[in-house]
């Protein structure tokens, strides 16, 4: 199950970066509410189902929560993994970009493994988050790359080959966690947690500010909704 979602989220990073290459302008003007409608989801998904779900499977998981934001910020600003929103940025257009990027697809599948091996509907809510955080990624880093004189071909060569680091992380999670003990399970929820607040608040968040529509900030509370809604259908 894992794997098919993971494929999905592949699939929504290969489609930000076909949107670009389709339709530059409309995606230039409305990635904001994408990235803003994603940050909502993660948020909302890591304080009402990964924290209480690995609370009750670890005590010490916020420890853990607190763990997996430092390495995200570590992988960030240290590894360059993390795709620049600036269109000066020149650090992330050559190999480091692949590198990092692919460590960052593989991640994104290594944690859609984890919520599979909780319960179903955590997967599932994870590699939704995962999907909505993947679109506008596909898009910023898509659009940079053209930007800055890249071809289509090598635009999308470039993003097949990070998102197919997704389901190989999935894949490789399945074999590392399967049968793993709860307070394991629980920590691995911490870090997938806390990796989410950190993309919120540091990635997705502060692009709200380079938009001057009013209205972008409450595609946040949209997705807050959207992730609440659909934990109520889940368990009815």
């Amino acid at each position: 199950m894992e794997v098919i979602y993971s494929l999905i989220a592949a699939g929504a990073a290969m489609l930000g970066a076909l949107i670009v290459l389709a339709f530059h302008k409309w995606s230039e003007k409305n990635s904001f509410f994408i990235i803003n409608f994603s940050a909502g989801v993660m948020l909302t998904l890591a304080f009402t189902h990964l924290i209480p779900e690995g609370m009750g499977l670890n005590p010490k998981t916020m420890v853990y929560v607190l763990l997996g934001f430092l390495i995200m910020f570590f992988l960030q600003f240290i590894v360059l993994f993390h795709p620049c929103h600036d269109d000066e940025c020149s650090k992330h257009m050559g190999v480091t970009s692949i590198v990092g990027l692919s460590l960052h697809s593989m991640i994104d599948g290594l944690m859609i493994a984890v919520g599979f091996e909780v319960d179903n509907s955590i997967g599932i809510l994870t590699a939704i988050a995962i999907l909505l955080h993947k679109l506008p990624d596909g898009i910023t880093i898509s659009g940079i790359l053209l930007h800055r004189g890249a071809s289509k071909k090598r635009i999308f060569n470039f993003s097949l080959l990070t998102a197919c680091f997704t389901p190989i992380g999935a894949i490789l999670g399945r074999i590392l966690f399967k049968n793993m003990s709860l307070p394991v399970l629980g920590s691995l929820l911490g870090l997938t947690a806390g990796s989410f607040i950190f993309l919120s608040a540091s990635d997705l968040i502060p692009e709200t500010h380079k938009c001057k529509n009013r209205f972008v900030p409450f595609m946040l509370f949209a997705g807050a909704i959207v992730i609440l809604a659909t934990e109520y259908i889940m368990s009815n």
